[in-house]
């Protein structure tokens, strides 16, 4: 009977101990220049995090950074750009001599190639990491709303704020924050086309055509495996859906500023910027002005918190619900490990969260 007594004891302490989600940081936070520990190494306005199939990082940093950056050997190095430089310069060119303005996102390719969502320059452009240049690939810089049915070089573009592949990175998804829309690039041909919004504001009507439907300011987007495309409002505060037949509908938020959990659609958000699609099929958000990470469960319709929700910089001894953040604008799995990463914007720093096991 003590014997029993005994290993039913040990048993709920190794049940009661078991491995709890851990966040850390991946790069940024401190003063170090170029080539340093990334764990020491300035960054500025880290924005979008990408990685390639064998899990080398990628990192873009907005109007004050204006630079590609990844971490090779433990050491944050630039790829492209010149901090704090603005320009349009350096197509065809060694992407150190490359300027941007304002890269708020980035996607890795089928082809190995960074797909850069060059803002206000109005383009995506593309780092090669085997020639280590940069060229153009959508948008012709100005301003405006054009091209749809013809090449993507040639179409204009109103603040490219997002960009992201499907699965099978057959096609790159583009949020046109300023024309309202989100639309496609059909890698194989270099032809884009509007899926969702028509250039008016307003909130869609659930179960309609999303290609006919306003939007309010799309921010963000992601696309599962099933064809889902998920698209996330700024100013709306919600999360919406258009399924696989183009049917929208809101799933998350309530149209006003706030930081619930619970029932998504009762669970309010405030200008969440970012998400991402995690392994189980459930939607990450970048809550950026909650300062949180948060979870959408498309089988039970909840929203929980992943992370934060305080505005800091504290990492809470490891633990992510105790976590700062200031202004996250990105979240994003690894192919990999799984693990979450996190563009703490403000704090100038990458972190992620490890699994618990």
């Amino acid at each position: 009977m003590r014997l029993l007594s005994l290993v039913s004891c040990f048993l709920l302490v190794c049940a009661s101990t078991g491995r709890a989600d851990k966040i850390s940081l991946v790069a940024g936070g401190g003063t170090g220049a170029d080539g340093a520990d990334a764990t020491k190494a300035k960054m500025i306005q880290t924005f979008g995090v990408d990685f390639t199939t064998d899990g080398t990082i990628y990192i873009v940093e907005m109007a004050k950074g204006e630079r590609l950056r990844t971490v090779t050997d433990g050491k944050l190095v630039t790829l492209a750009g010149t901090e704090g430089k603005k320009g349009n310069d350096g197509d065809g060119g060694p992407g150190p001599k490359a300027t941007f303005n304002g890269m708020h996102s980035l996607a890795v390719g089928s082809d190995g190639n960074v797909y850069l969502g060059d803002t206000w320059n109005n383009r995506i452009r593309v780092f090669d990491p085997k020639t280590k240049t940069v060229h153009a690939f959508a948008g012709t810089g100005e301003k405006g709303f054009s091209g749809d049915g013809g090449p993507a070089s040639k179409a204009k573009f109103g603040g490219v704020f997002c960009v992201s592949f499907d699965p099978d990175k057959k096609d790159l998804y583009v949020t046109d924050l300023d024309n309202k829309r989100i639309r496609k690039v059909e890698m194989a041909s270099g032809i884009v086309t509007t899926v969702a919004g028509t250039g008016e504001r307003g909130v869609p009507k659930d179960g309609e055509d999303a290609a006919k439907q306003p939007l309010i300011d799309p921010r963000a987007h992601a696309v599962d495996k099933d064809g889902n495309l998920w698209i996330l409002e700024r100013g709306g505060h919600a999360l919406r859906v258009v399924d696989a037949k183009g049917k929208i509908r809101t799933v998350a938020g309530t149209g006003k500023a706030g930081a619930g959990t619970g029932k998504a659609l009762e669970a309010a958000m405030n200008g969440p910027k970012h998400l991402c699609i995690d392994k189980d099929g459930s939607v990450l958000i970048a809550d950026t002005e909650s300062h949180r990470i948060v979870r959408f469960n498309p089988k039970n319709n909840t929203l929980t918190l992943v992370a934060g929700g305080k505005k800091g910089n504290g990492l809470g001894d490891g633990d992510p619900l105790k976590a700062e953040f200031s202004q996250p604008h990105g979240v994003i799995v690894h192919p990999k490990t799984g693990d979450i990463y996190i563009s703490d914007a403000n704090n100038g720093r990458v972190l992620k969260i490890v699994r618990g096991q």
